[in-house]
Order: structure tokens, then sequence, then C-alpha cells
């Protein structure tokens, strides 16, 4: 079970990021500019390394979050994405991380999570996956040869404001919401 603080930490980091303004992924524009964002991220990530390709083919699923911003005044990170089964868009996502050491105020990152099986696509898709301690993420520029799946996930993120040192992923939590027929007339797959 999730602790009360980490929901707090979600909601002022959310709230601080969206600045009281309704998500933009509910309408026909903010759902075009997330996949193009997504599309745009995808392409970023194999141009840095091409050999990411193998992952985007073989993975059972995949989560995109082009910008995953730290927010001046806030205690941590949230980022928008779109969550894929088999190459087909299944729906909208979110990350929200607590801070965790020195915060990267103003910083912004894009991370690429990759599911190997079934079982940890549901675990994602169930809201109920969390990034602990001891979770790191392999720079997009580091190479797959250095990566691997741990406990059925794989995560690899780009600096996009500046070089990352140390990818951090832990207290990253996630969160999931189902494709629905009003997201069809205006979202496709990534075309990878």
């Amino acid at each position: 079970m999730k602790k009360p603080w980490r929901y707090a930490v979600g909601l002022l980091v959310l709230s601080a990021t969206l600045g009281g303004c309704a998500s933009t992924s509910q309408t026909m524009e903010g759902g075009l500019t997330l996949n193009e964002d997504v599309r745009n991220t995808i392409t970023e990530f194999k141009q840095c390394d091409p050999n990411l390709q193998h992952f985007f083919d073989t993975a059972y699923g995949y989560a995109v979050f082009p910008s995953v911003g730290w927010t001046l005044g806030a205690s941590g990170a949230f980022g928008r994405g779109e969550l894929y089964e088999k190459g087909q868009f299944v729906g909208n996502c979110s990350v929200t991380q607590a801070r965790v050491g020195t915060p990267l105020h103003g910083k912004s990152y894009s991370e690429v999570v990759f599911f190997q099986d079934a079982a940890a696509l549901a675990k994602f898709e169930s809201n109920a996956l969390a990034f602990d301690a001891h979770a790191s993420a392999v720079l997009a520029s580091s190479g797959p040869a250095s990566a691997d799946y741990r406990n059925g996930v794989a995560v690899f993120t780009d600096g996009k404001d500046a070089p990352m040192l140390q990818p951090t992923v832990r207290g990253q939590e996630f969160n999931f919401d189902a494709y629905y027929e009003t997201h069809s007339a205006f979202m496709e797959g990534p075309g990878i």
C-alpha cells in the first residue's frame, strides 16, 4: 500500500506543474501535442542510440514521458506520457517523483520505461509500480549494452536541459488512464 505522504507530494507537484489549469490531455489539441511530443522523444532516443530499437521491438509494452520536470518551490517532479502495448496506444499516464537528495530545480528529462512481459505491464496499469531507493535508469547515450530488465522493467532517461550525471528514478510513482473511444479520433501509435 502506498504511503499517504506520497499522495500529498504527488498532488503538490501536480498542482505546481499545471498551475491550477485543467489537464490538456483531455482536449484534442492537448492529445495531439502529447502524441507529437512522444513521437519526437522516441526519435530522439533512437538517434541517441540506434540499439534502443531492440527494446522497442521486443518489449511487451512501454511508457514514454517526453518531459519530466522539477519545478521551483516544489518537492518533486511531474511528467505526462503515453502507454503502448505491443506497439499500440492504450492510454495516457503520468509520473510523479518525490525529491530525493538535491533536486534539479528547473531541469527536465525524458524517460522511457520498457515492460518485458504482460505481468510487468499489468503492474503499471494497475498503478502499482513505484521505484524504490535502489532503482536507477540508464542514460540513453550510454546504450542498451549496459541495460537489462530488472523485475520486468528497464528504464532509460535523457537530459533535456542539461546532461544528466546520474539518472535517478527512485521515488517515482505512476498513474495510468485507460484508453477511451473519445481519444480514437486524434490518437495513433508512434509508428515505430
